[in-house]
């Protein structure tokens, strides 16, 4: 995850954008259905319409696909976590995470994705096991610096190890996701973890409106 601009001027993509969109799409349904070793670059490619030659051109092979999915979402939401001085803002950074929490409820297909692969790669020779380890060393150095950030303000304050709050705080987003795709009746992911935060003592103000969030980053590779 790196800082990049919430705001990209808007332009039509071409057409190998939209084949590779359609590839992206393609494989995130494969992939959150079955997993990353049932599903084969040919099942990919027959479902986006395509020859199995034809996917190759855009993409050289399933575990680069595989990576290419994880972190379509992931680019989207850095925009707004690693945004130009949100560091200094560590309430709206809690609040965008609340943002991303509630719009992940009208994704169930990627939820499925993350929660599916997350699992498959705490093998150490899955292609997305080093994915998943930078990724949950970002967003916990990203949390903790928030929480901590937070405390010190709070008055008094709470005397949270910000470091424990912001691995438990990931903890419950992850726990949450998988009792959702399986009741998704019975579990409100976003509010649960408003009321985690409640019960820290922050006096924040979580949005009433959740934070309306790119759904995806269409193309990777787009220009910016």
């Amino acid at each position: 995850m790196t800082e990049q601009n919430p705001r990209r001027p808007s332009r039509r993509p071409s057409k190998g954008e939209r084949t590779r969109a359609s590839i992206l799409d393609s494989a995130t349904e494969l992939f959150s259905k079955s997993g990353f070793h049932a599903v084969s670059l040919r099942d990919i490619a027959a479902h986006a319409g395509l020859t199995h030659a034809g996917l190759l051109h855009h993409f050289p092979g399933k575990e680069d696909l595989l990576i290419r999915v994880l972190g379509r979402r992931d680019r989207a939401d850095a925009r707004y976590m690693f945004a130009p001085g949100i560091e200094d803002r560590p309430a709206e950074l809690i609040d965008i995470v609340v943002g991303i929490v509630s719009r992940n409820m009208r994704t169930p297909g990627l939820v499925g994705l993350y929660v599916k692969i997350s699992g498959e790669a705490a093998d150490p020779e899955h292609p997305a096991h080093a994915y998943f380890v930078d990724r949950y060393r970002v967003l916990r150095a990203r949390l903790t610096d928030a929480f901590a950030a937070l405390f010190a303000a709070a008055d008094p304050p709470p005397g949270h190890d910000p470091a424990v709050v912001a691995r438990q705080f990931l903890a419950l987003m992850d726990g949450l996701q998988t009792q959702w795709l399986l009741d998704p009746d019975a579990i409100d992911m976003h509010a649960d973890v408003v009321a985690f935060l409640r019960q820290l003592g922050l006096t924040i103000e979580i949005s009433p409106t959740p934070l309306v969030l790119s759904e995806t980053d269409p193309d990777p590779d787009s220009p910016r």
